[in-house]
């Protein structure tokens, strides 16, 4: 998450905003090899420096637990897919996460739409979305650890990405840049602070499936998501403008909080939640 902030931040700096077709090409450029430079980098230390694995299980249970198989992660998979309280997961996590992929991917056209020359503050406010989203993983995954009210915590949190998302939407044609960085920090707080939510969650729905197996599947459906909504939201965007192209991620955020509400065992009423053993994973 803080490699996207910074991917947010430097690039209006080093692509200027100018009219000289070569003189872009050559700022992008620079752009491009200094990404380029970075991500060999992490290639040779990752060759160099990752292991296989630790020299201790991170966990007792982990200790415990055989090797994962391909036939293993396929009979896991379609047992998952049959478990229709993880399935209400993953198509709720994958509206929240899509949104906000969608959101970030857009936002500079968005921003440039009612704040033209705004290139910088634009990448200062996907800034601030992130940063804010780093402190709302953390919050939400310490309430999570104390409190174990893993339906209520999610909701709640639902709840407040989808408020926030309605009143960035209403504000943003203000002509106010600050209300612009208030409105999206909160929601990035929120809306990002899902995140963890959302896989802390899936292991308590799945145990005692691999947590590799639920948390993968948790990761791909953000991705289908994300590529529709940014398809879609960049159509309404050349039309209609920003405000209907954000209406359009509110519907879906609002379905993601009836989803969440659906009736599932656990905290939120009903058989509690099947635990490990061995406590957390």
């Amino acid at each position: 998450m803080l490699g996207i902030a910074i991917g947010f931040l430097v690039p209006p700096v080093l692509v200027p905003n100018i009219q000289d077709r070569d003189k872009l090409a050559y700022h992008i450029s620079i752009m491009f090899y200094i990404i380029g430079g970075v991500a060999t980098l992490l290639f040779i230390l990752v060759i160099i420096v990752f292991k296989e694995k630790p020299k201790h299980p991170p966990s007792r249970a982990q200790s415990q637990k055989p090797a994962l198989t391909s036939s293993d992660a396929l009979s896991a998979i379609i047992r998952l897919f049959k478990n229709l309280n993880f399935v209400l997961l993953v198509i709720s996590y994958g509206l929240n996460a899509g949104a906000l992929y969608a959101l970030c991917t857009l936002l500079n056209r968005m921003v440039i739409l009612h704040y033209p020359g705004e290139e910088v503050n634009a990448g200062r406010i996907g800034l601030t979305i992130i940063i804010a989203g780093i402190l709302g993983t953390v919050i939400t995954g310490i309430w999570l650890d104390k409190t174990k009210t893993y339906k209520e915590t999610t909701l709640v949190v639902y709840i407040m990405t989808l408020v926030g998302m309605v009143v960035y939407t209403f504000t943003l044609n203000l002509g106010h840049l600050w209300v612009v960085f208030i409105t999206t920090g909160t929601m990035g707080f929120f809306m990002t602070g899902y995140l963890p939510l959302g896989f802390e969650f899936a292991v308590e729905l799945t145990y005692p499936e691999p947590e590799a197996v639920s948390a993968s599947l948790l990761n791909v459906c953000p991705q289908v998501f994300g590529i529709m909504f940014t398809i879609s939201q960049d159509q309404i965007i050349g039309k209609y403008g920003a405000m209907p192209a954000n209406i359009f991620l509110c519907v879906f955020l609002t379905l993601g909080v009836v989803l969440t509400e659906a009736p599932r065992g656990g905290s939120g009423g009903g058989e509690p939640y099947q635990q490990s053993p061995l406590g957390p994973l």
